[in-house]
């Protein structure tokens, strides 16, 4: 059996087949390139416009934003300054302040030590002296009383006990 027709009929077909399918893609490209120069022209007449507007707003309020940025950035300039000022004095308040505390716990210690050193000087040079000569007149009062007590008793008259402790 010959088969050389069997497969010249077959490539035949397949080279028909093949032909088809590029007539068909070629159509179906060609259709798709007509849409998309149709929409481009649509985006064209619409968003050019579009871009136009906003490339007139642009040039208008170009000086009105240079002159805010120009405005914002003078600010922050005069905001930066007053802020080191302001810390600066922030600062310059907090070191008298420490001193001052400084100095108060100073002058409250001195005034301490000194309530205690007048203290002991009032103890050692009044209150000891004082204890020192009630005991003295203790002493005293009771070597009177005693001597005055016996006396009494010889006369024969008797003390009363309230006045034995005086």
């Amino acid at each position: 059996m010959d088969y050389l027709p069997i497969f010249i009929a077959v490539t035949a077909a397949a080279v028909v087949i093949q032909a088809g399918i590029l007539v068909a893609m070629y159509l179906a490209v060609r259709q798709t390139s007509v849409r998309l120069e149709a929409l481009a022209a649509d985006v064209r007449g619409k968003i050019l416009p579009t871009a136009e507007i906003v490339h007139s707003m642009l040039q208008e309020f170009r000086p009105l934003l240079q002159t805010v940025v120009t405005n914002v950035s003078e600010s922050s300039t005069l905001v930066r300054a007053q802020i080191e000022r302001l810390d600066a004095t922030v600062s310059d308040a907090i070191d008298r302040t420490r001193l001052q505390v400084i100095r108060a716990d100073e002058l409250l210690n001195r005034t301490l030590d000194r309530v205690e050193s007048t203290t002991d000087m009032v103890h050692k040079t009044v209150v000891s002296p004082v204890r020192q000569l009630s005991g003295l007149v203790q002493g005293i009062t009771s070597g009177l009383e005693f001597l005055l007590g016996a006396r009494r008793k010889r006369n024969g008259v008797p003390v009363p006990q309230d006045e034995m402790f005086i």
